[in-house]
């Protein structure tokens, strides 16, 4: 049969117009047999048409959808647009067939240059015909007073559905493609029917559908002249009345008159299911893509083999799925199917029918096969070939170079930095971020919490594609453009703690050429600031960066004298700093000292690389504790808290702790400041509870003067109290609670205290129990069972001790 032949077969005089539902599965098969049928000499596709030296990429090997059209303005990349496409995109499917039997394809809907200049850029993916925003629910129009009229929903009313999806999937999802007489008459149907909504609402609230539309005219007339009627145009169904419309060329140019205008660039980029499922930002907006990808790509019997693959991802996850669960599940849903009135079963009939049979009414594992299955995890992929900007270039060699694939679905990466291979991990990782590509985000790890690990979480969104394009600016390559970014950030850091968290960043992310700038802005601003709560918050950061610096081999001397210099000030200005604080200022300065305790035990080490003036740095902080331990103008929870750093370093001894505490308790002081000295003392996460535990006198001291509090000042005291004790283990409270009970006060008030001891503790410690943990120690630590065991159990002894 000839070409001729062919499309005389199609439908009436002119271009032969297929109306679809973006991303419809039901209408790619459709367009399928349309165009197989009819052999047009050229297919048009709503698209923007910039990208048509993109379409030979589509037949690529490479190329695996889903995938997006990206254009973004050259001068700002963060001004852009997606047009996704995913297997069973009817767009898809004319693309691919046109390429197969060596036909011209273009796309002829407004260009992006003038979409991306628009004040109110739209989402040019997804303008039409709406339901659940799966053409279009994002798009185009009107403002937030105007009504966007939702073509779907409005058919579904007509025809007596509440689910404008379930409609849908009755009239065109549901259909049997394959036995089809008039290959046409979907696409005639939905013609008539969006004909009748353009006369009731006109452009029904898209106030540039008809300049989009004038486009597509100008285009679909150009295509005419060079190859005759024999044109096919994929549109969405809402368009193909005003692509009937018999309008002027010069009408149509006049809309296009005097539209704004911007340089851009096009390219492939890669698409998720995910992000299909989404109605906002960048989504297509429809529900279920791994249904629809299901339905498209299913030969037949496309329930049975849906919950065929429901039951693969159970067993995987070790539920407990047989073959006749499959078989009953299929005739839940087939049942439902006829009791809902229904042509098939659809996605809500397998849904209920999976959650009572194959989940046995559970929505935990119902979850899983919404998320692994009905929307799915896939991550398209395009050629190398594909135009892209340097710095794209330079992350795709680093993560081949890497072996750390983009993936859709969100994953844990361990990393241990002692490794070549995951400390370049790392490092690309901590670049990308300070670029602002959150490919990966840190997060705790389960296992060991040294330096020398990392744990990320890691999940590649479509979006990440327009970072690294607005990234470009700064760069060719992740290194020199992180590095640039690190200079600029460092120029323009406002306050301290910026600066000093940039520092630790370059250091994480190995860019050690950024570093001087950095440190000269670090230095400069740490001279400056004379806010001692500032310069506090400031040293955490910096040790941590010496840390991170020694694991990664990075010279980080300037660096260390930095932090010994800012260590000092702290020391200088935090007793006067401490001085006449209220409750909140006071609870925050507590967090600042614990900070900067922790920060100068690590810094001990480093400190002698700072110069011989900077060598003892824990001597002098020690010296400034015992200054706010005694200083009635400090607040009790300060004093308090020093006292209780002095004694865990054994610079203050347990009887002077107790006298300290019991001068504090004694009735001169106000309930309300002991109170907060208590808090100070014992509460937070640094073991308080146990010393109440195994210090019966401290305990004791604790107990004698809450028993004094007079009535009318124990509600002011009690808030307090209770927040000391709350953030002990619930083991550590109910101990507590046993002492008290047993009166350790009164023992110790009797002598029978240090006497007796601890009720449930002995008096000395129990060499013979203590002895029988080193074969184990001794089995972790790899240490042998030999003739060294004895030699060995002294060395663990002695390094308990």
């Amino acid at each position: 049969m000839s070409d001729d032949t062919a499309w005389r077969r199609s439908p009436g005089p002119g271009p032969l117009l297929l109306g679809v539902r973006h991303h419809g599965p039901g209408s790619a098969r459709a367009v399928r047999a349309a165009l197989d049928a009819a052999r047009p000499r050229a297919v048009l596709i709503e698209g923007p048409p910039e990208a048509d030296a993109l379409i030979p990429l589509a037949a690529d090997p490479e190329m695996r959808p889903p995938v997006a059209l990206l254009a973004h303005a050259v001068d700002e990349p963060g001004r852009s647009a997606f047009w996704p496409l995913a297997d069973f995109s009817p767009e898809w499917v004319a693309l691919r067939w046109a390429l197969e039997h060596g036909v011209p394809a273009r796309f002829i809907d407004l260009p992006a240059t003038h979409t991306l200049a628009w004040e109110r850029p739209e989402d040019p993916g997804e303008p039409d015909e709406g339901s659940e925003g799966s053409e279009g629910s994002e798009g185009s129009g009107g403002g937030p007073h105007q009504v966007r009229v939702d073509p779907l929903a409005a058919l579904a009313e007509a025809a007596g559905y509440d689910d404008p999806e379930r409609w849908w999937e009755d009239v065109v999802e549901h259909r049997g493609g394959a036995g089809e007489r008039d290959v046409f008459a979907p696409f005639a149907a939905v013609a008539e029917a969006m004909g009748a909504l353009r006369e009731t609402y006109g452009a029904g609230g898209r106030d540039r559908d008809p300049v989009r539309e004038a486009h597509m005219r100008l285009r679909l007339r150009a295509a005419q002249r060079e190859f005759g009627e024999q044109v096919a145009v994929v549109c969405g169904a809402w368009h193909v009345p005003a692509l009937r419309a018999k309008t002027t060329v010069g009408a149509d140019r006049e809309l296009l008159k005097g539209l704004p205008k911007v340089k851009t660039d096009l390219t492939w980029v890669p698409w998720t299911n995910r992000r299909l499922a989404r109605t906002s930002g960048y989504g297509a907006g429809i529900d279920s893509p791994g249904w629809y990808g299901h339905l498209f790509r299913a030969p037949d019997r496309p329930v049975e083999r849906w919950l065929t693959k429901v039951a693969g991802l159970l067993r995987e996850e070790d539920r407990i799925v047989s073959s006749a669960h499959v078989i009953e599940a299929v005739r839940l849903a087939e049942t439902l199917a006829v009791m809902r009135g229904r042509p098939l079963p659809g996605l809500g009939e397998t849904t209920d029918a999976v959650r009572a049979v194959l989940c046995e009414g559970s929505d935990v594992p119902l979850a899983l096969v919404h998320d692994r299955l009905v929307v799915g995890d896939v991550l398209g992929e395009v050629p190398e070939a594909a135009p892209a900007v340097p710095l794209q270039r330079d992350l795709a060699r680093e993560q081949r170079r890497l072996r750390l694939k983009p993936e859709a679905l969100e994953r844990e990466l361990e990393l241990d930095l002692r490794k070549e291979t995951d400390a370049g991990r790392s490092r690309l990782l901590h670049r990308l971020r300070l670029l602002g590509v959150g490919w990966g985000e840190p997060v705790r790890s389960r296992g060991s919490t040294g330096t020398f690990r990392e744990t990320w979480r890691l999940r590649w969104e479509p979006e990440l594609s327009v970072r690294v394009a607005e990234a470009g600016v700064w760069g060719t390559t992740v290194e020199g453009a992180a590095t640039a970014r690190a200079e600029a950030d460092a120029v323009q850091a406002g306050d301290l703690a910026d600066v000093t968290g940039l520092a630790e960043h370059c250091l994480l992310a190995g860019l050690p050429d950024a570093l001087p700038l950095v440190m000269r802005a670090l230095a400069d601003r740490a001279a400056l600031d004379t806010d001692v709560g500032r310069l506090a918050q400031a040293l955490p950061a910096l040790v941590r960066s010496l840390r991170y610096g020694d694991v990664r081999g990075t010279d980080t001397r300037a660096l260390a004298e930095v932090a010994a210099g800012l260590a000092e000030r702290v020391f200088v200005g935090l007793p006067p700093a401490c001085a006449a604080l209220d409750a909140d200022a006071a609870d925050e300065m507590r967090g600042h000292v614990d900070a900067v305790h922790t920060a100068v035990g690590l810094l001990g080490e480093t400190a002698a690389q700072a110069g011989p003036g900077h060598s003892d740095l824990r001597l002098r902080w020690r010296a400034v504790l015992r200054t706010l331990s005694g200083r009635d103008t400090v607040p009790g929870v300060l004093r308090g808290r020093a006292v209780r750093i002095l004694l865990d370093e054994g610079e203050l001894g347990a009887e002077e702790a107790a006298r300290l505490m019991g001068l504090v308790l004694s009735p001169g002081t106000p309930p309300a400041d002991a109170a907060a000295w208590i808090e100070g003392f014992v509460g937070g996460s640094g073991g308080g509870g146990m010393l109440l535990v195994h210090d019966e006198r401290l305990l004791g001291l604790v107990d004698a003067w809450l028993t004094e509090v007079p009535a009318e000042a124990f509600t002011d005291v009690l808030p307090l109290l209770r927040r000391t004790f709350s953030v002990y283990e619930p083991g550590v409270r109910r101990t507590i609670g046993e002492l008290v009970r047993r009166g350790p006060g009164e023992r110790l008030r009797d002598g029978a205290g240090q006497a007796g001891g601890t009720p449930g503790f002995g008096a000395e410690p129990d060499a013979g129990r203590a002895d029988a943990v080193l074969p184990v120690l001794r089995l972790l630590l790899g240490l042998g069972d030999g003739e060294d065991a004895a030699e060995s159990d002294d060395d663990l002894v002695g390094a308990g001790r």
